[in-house]
């Protein structure tokens, strides 16, 4: 807007002079106001990744403990000094201690009394180094906010090292369990109800994938002491130099294709999927990776997992028809508990299965990254190079063919 002058007051009419005093007016006195008008100009919409605990959510009990992550009478002595102020009446003689050996990351230890496991109190002790991978501090929100939700099971307490939480009841997935159709539809619908909370406080939530990439890229290794592992990393994974022009494409690429950001799990293995056969549903634990992302990237890094962890086999990854009736299911899904009906149209399902398969190859590449941190990092017995180097080669041989599929006019 221009600046405009006015306000000028109109000039007085003069009466005309007595003759006895000859009194002349007062002189004029113009007086000039300048007013700006301002163009109010709103800020854009803040942005944020962190996530907001909701009030009324309960607080989570800090303990000054640390526990050893070697087995052993040290490992024992400090769980039974969390249960003492956990389960103050079970008898420390009566524990039962049982080591779960399915996670490459951390160490996780069930306690219990009695035979019955009716109550059983997880306490998960972080890898060596894990801090590195991992921001605790939003692990503990996310927990706290999924719990809220109704997603997530009851947090006890964290301590220096870990922390604990409350077992579920049912059974840890395999790779031939998630490509059921029964079981599929639980999973697509429960990863649904999770990206439909509403958890950034008015803030327009925003990834943190590209983010965290280049955390864990600047924190690769160089190099390996032991020569042959050396050998083997430098012939086999690619130079820090591909590795970046690669990120610097895909946030180019997949920041474009328009997929909602929403607050994901971001890391749906087969073994942090928990069905309960009884009751019929299936619930996902393991939340350090969680946060605001791509709705795509959590759908495809899922589908990643479908190939294993341990002995990874890509041929199992979800082809074009069992991928679509997942898609429409959790599409269907996502809507009810957004309220927008359940209506999914072929245009929905088909642009959700190009971003998704576009954005597997971020996760490809995300947990190539992180498993070369871990390689030299871990102390955990588990040959971290070589699934960063089966992730690295699926990415490359992926890019091609998903890279040709286009979205829908």
């Amino acid at each position: 807007y221009r600046d405009r002058s006015g306000n000028f007051p109109q000039q007085q009419q003069q009466q005309p002079p007595r003759p006895q005093l000859q009194v002349s007016p007062p002189p004029l006195r113009v007086t000039r106001r300048r007013r700006r008008r301002r163009t109010q100009r709103r800020p854009p919409p803040a942005m944020a990744n962190y996530i907001h605990v909701p009030p009324g959510s309960p607080e989570v009990p800090k303990l000054d403990i640390a526990l050893s992550d070697v087995d052993g009478p040290g490992c024992r002595d400090g769980a039974l000094q969390l249960l003492r102020r956990l389960r103050p009446h079970w008898s420390p003689e009566e524990v039962t201690l049982q080591l779960f050996t399915d996670g490459i990351t951390n160490k996780l230890i069930g306690c219990y009394v009695g035979d019955a496991m009716d109550d059983v109190v997880l306490v998960r002790i972080y890898g060596n180094k894990t801090e590195l991978l991992v921001d605790r501090d939003e692990e503990v929100k996310s927990f706290r906010v999924l719990q809220a939700h109704g997603c997530a099971p009851q947090l006890y307490c964290t301590f220096s090292n870990g922390l604990c939480y409350e077992f579920m009841q049912g059974e840890a997935l395999d790779p031939e369990h998630v490509c059921n159709p029964d079981i599929f539809r639980l999973i697509a619908r429960q990863l649904a109800k999770i990206h439909a909370i509403h958890a950034h406080n008015g803030w327009i939530p925003k990834s943190n994938l590209w983010l965290k990439m280049g955390k864990y890229f600047s924190l690769i290794p160089t190099e390996f002491t032991d020569e042959e592992v050396n050998k083997r990393f430098l012939s086999d994974v690619p130079n820090p130099q591909i590795l970046q022009e690669e990120m610097a494409w895909m946030k180019e690429r997949l920041s474009n294709l328009g997929s909602p950001v929403v607050l994901c799990h971001n890391d749906l293995l087969c073994k942090n999927i928990i069905y309960n056969e009884k009751q019929g549903d299936v619930q996902f634990i393991d939340y350090e990776y969680s946060g605001y992302n791509y709705l795509a990237y959590d759908i495809g890094n899922h589908f990643n997992e479908f190939a294993g962890v341990s002995e990874v086999d890509y041929s199992l990854y979800p082809d074009r028809e069992l991928q679509e009736q997942w898609l429409r299911s959790y599409l269907e899904a996502y809507k009810e508990y957004k309220g927008f009906g359940t209506d999914v149209t072929e245009k929905e399902v088909e642009v959700l299965y190009v971003q998704v398969n576009q954005f597997a190859l971020a996760s490809h590449f995300f947990w190539g990254l992180w498993a070369l941190i871990q390689a030299k990092y871990s102390t955990i017995d588990f040959d971290f190079l070589g699934y960063a180097i089966v992730r690295f080669n699926q990415y490359f041989k992926m890019k091609p063919e998903v890279t040709a599929l286009k979205l829908p006019e």
